[in-house]
C-alpha cells in the first residue's frame, strides 16, 4: 500500500470530525501526495471514500496503522 506523506490520528473522533479533519489538513500536502485518516469509528470507512467522490479525490484505499488501527488513504488531486 502507498505510504502516506502525512498521518491524521482520528482514533478518538466520531462521524463526522474523521472527514472534518481530512478535509481540513488535505491542503496541508502537495497534489499527488498521500493523506492517511487513521479512525476507530466505523462509518470512516464509508466516509472518507463518499467524501473523496464528492470532492474529486483519490481514495486510494484501506490498510493498517502500525498499532493496527484501520487507516483510510487518500492521494490529493490538483
Amino acid at each position: 500500500m502507498t505510504a502516506p506523506d502525512l498521518e491524521l490520528d482520528c482514533r478518538d473522533l466520531r462521524c463526522p470530525m474523521p472527514v472534518i479533519e481530512l478535509a481540513r489538513h488535505l491542503g496541508d500536502v502537495e497534489p499527488g501526495r498521500v493523506v492517511a485518516v487513521v479512525a476507530y469509528d466505523p462509518a470512516a470507512r464509508v466516509d472518507v471514500p463518499a467524501w473523496c467522490r464528492m470532492r474529486g479525490q483519490e481514495y486510494v484505499g484501506e490498510d493498517l496503522a502500525d498499532d493496527g488501527a484501520p487507516r483510510y488513504l487518500v492521494r490529493r488531486s490538483a
